[in-house]
């Protein structure tokens, strides 16, 4: 038997957001490895071994994969969303880099939870934008700083991904105060807890509206850049810009 590893992105949430070809991956694999909540996701059958693990370990994660395949183990890492998006295609990558190591490997696209979020408010993510990882678990909160006011001056639309979390409840309060530095107060956010998911809710405000308490970790804010508006109960952000 012919080892191999998929990385596969979930999607949001809804089983429906699921692509066929990860459900195609996920029938044949022997293995299922990744973070408890998204391989408590993925239905138990015959013949299937469940893997979860804690959030903090993706590298022993990935070489469990490594070694699973390489003993001929048909293996599925599971993201959340996209797996090339803040999720386990780059460690995967960065323990086969450490390790020398060698697999059949494919990366198997999903939903985002920044698009599944701007899907649900209209297209604020219409012109140019970016997505930043507020969390500083992996880089300084002096890089996430650097980058966020760049962006801001940029007048990139912007995607928050782990925008606060019990463990660091300052950060995102620091966030909006370094928004509110380099953006007007009429600049529109979106809070999108949940998306897709039986719990979702979207929430949208002014930055002077904002507070640090309407996000979580499972919400995903957007922030539109100048030009960004409401329509209705929509928002949008115009494909065309003007001159510097």
């Amino acid at each position: 038997m012919s080892g191999w590893i998929a990385v596969a992105g979930l999607g949001p949430g809804a089983d429906s957001l699921v692509t066929p070809e990860v459900t195609e991956a996920l029938s044949q694999a022997t293995d299922v490895v990744g973070y408890i909540p998204y391989v408590a996701r993925v239905a138990a059958r015959e013949g299937l071994v469940l893997h979860p693990s804690d959030n903090r370990v993706e590298l022993d994660r990935a070489r469990l994969a490594l070694d699973l395949a390489a003993a001929g183990r048909r293996v599925v890492i599971v993201s959340s969303g996209d797996p090339g998006v803040f999720a386990m295609a780059s460690a995967l990558f960065e323990a086969v880099e450490a390790d020398g190591a060698e697999a059949d490997i494919r990366i198997l696209p999903g939903i985002t939870a920044m698009l599944a979020a701007a899907a649900r408010a209209g297209a604020p993510l219409g012109h140019d934008f970016c997505a930043i990882n507020l969390s500083d678990n992996l880089k300084p909160f002096a890089l996430v700083e650097h980058r966020l006011r760049h962006a801001a001056r940029g007048d990139f639309a912007m995607a928050f991904y782990n925008p606060r979390s019990r463990s660091r409840p300052e950060g995102f309060s620091r966030v909006l105060q370094i928004l509110r530095e380099e953006c007007p107060p009429d600049r529109l956010l979106i809070f999108a807890r949940a998306v897709t998911a039986a719990d979702e809710s979207l929430r949208i405000v002014t930055l002077a509206e904002a507070q640090p308490d309407m996000a979580d970790m499972r919400t995903v804010v957007l922030v539109g850049n100048s030009a960004t508006r409401r329509v209705g109960r929509w928002v949008y952000t115009p494909r065309s810009a003007g001159p510097v």
